[in-house]
């Protein structure tokens, strides 16, 4: 399993739009080929900071199945124009297992 972890800075005052075009684009995500489970999570310490974490079953279901997907360019349509930068992403693998829920 494929952790992908996007940083994603958002222009100050587009905050709630981005938010809420995400919640929409859940479904893209849910009917991705691979794909088993997406979440965001925003700083506490930077407000307009966020971390868009999905769980992949390989990495090319992220960057070749999704990334050439209609749904792919549907996400971007959504969300895109919040973006102050363009994010910044990461693929992790799980190499040591603490206790808890694992994300």
């Amino acid at each position: 399993m494929i952790l992908e972890i996007a940083q994603i800075d958002v222009k100050l005052g587009l905050e709630e739009e981005f938010e809420a075009n995400v919640a929409k684009a859940v479904p893209l995500f849910q009917r991705a080929r691979g794909c088993r489970a997406m979440e965001l999570q925003r700083s506490i310490e930077r407000p307009n900071r966020y971390r868009l974490m999905v769980r992949w079953e390989t990495l090319e279901n992220h960057t070749v199945n999704f990334r050439e997907s209609a749904d792919f360019r549907e996400w971007r349509a959504l969300v895109g124009h919040c973006f102050e930068t363009p994010p910044y992403v990461e693929h992790t693998w799980l190499c040591a297992a603490g206790f808890g829920p694992r994300w």
